[in-house]
């Protein structure tokens, strides 16, 4: 029978040779390497086209804001069509487009602008988020509180903010369900075409003043409006 220092030096050995032996891998190793194989973002193959009609609706509203002072009155309908800013829609109201053309031209609008933008956050991503945080000079810390409350907070933000080209992209980073956002937004253009026209017609007589004005000096108008769009872009260009 072993003695025991003869049981003391086999247990020693024992311990030993398991000291040698190779660690098995365990959980955390293995979480390293599923994070390590995970590829990166591609865009997919149509997403230079929602990136080239974001361009072309980039392009409308700048000329809207070029031709704004002779179109309101007389070509209200044209106007809207190439941007569904805030005073463009109260002022395609003064400047007598029908309610039935406000509302299709309107919604249909703010309804491309949104889209557009949502299928950038979805093709783009993370990409996406930072062309506009250079080039609408959204700041970093804006955009990652945004980020940070959109899960929380996204019932109430598409609709109120059914018009900002900065949510619709985080709805596409976010992959907000077709289904669902198609209801917010449906709410939020709604809600937003009827506080317009209220607005434009309780205070239709200084709005109207304001029109006048703008009729009168047109040429002035339209020359201050280019020139501002000229500084805006120019300014944006060499921020991105």
């Amino acid at each position: 029978m072993p003695t025991d220092n003869t049981t003391s030096q086999l247990a020693s050995a024992a311990v030993d040779g398991a000291a040698d032996e190779p660690a098995v891998p365990v959980g955390p190793v293995e979480e390293v390497a599923e994070v390590d194989d995970v590829e990166p973002h591609r865009p997919p193959a149509w997403a230079p086209l929602a990136l080239i009609a974001f361009v072309g609706l980039v392009i409308c509203t700048n000329v809207a804001n070029a031709v704004w002072a002779a179109w309101v009155d007389d070509h209200p309908a044209a106007l809207l069509a190439l941007s569904s800013r805030q005073r463009y829609l109260v002022g395609t109201v003064t400047g007598g487009i029908s309610p039935w053309a406000y509302a299709m031209i309107g919604a249909a609008r703010i309804a491309a602008a949104f889209v557009v933008c949502h299928l950038l956050g979805r093709a783009y991503r993370d990409q996406a988020l930072t062309w506009f945080t250079r080039y609408l000079g959204v700041r970093n810390e804006a955009l990652a509180s945004y980020q940070r409350g959109f899960h929380a907070a996204e019932v109430g933000l598409v609709p109120f903010f059914a018009g900002s080209n900065i949510v619709a992209v985080l709805t596409g980073v976010q992959r907000t369900p077709p289904v669902r956002l198609a209801a917010l937004l449906g709410i939020g253009i709604a809600g937003r075409l009827a506080l317009m026209w209220w607005l434009a017609k309780a205070f239709e007589d200084q709005l109207t003043d304001v029109l006048d004005f703008t009729q009168r000096y047109q040429w002035w108008a339209l020359g201050i409006s280019i020139a501002l769009v000229v500084l805006v872009n120019v300014r944006n260009f060499r921020r991105r």
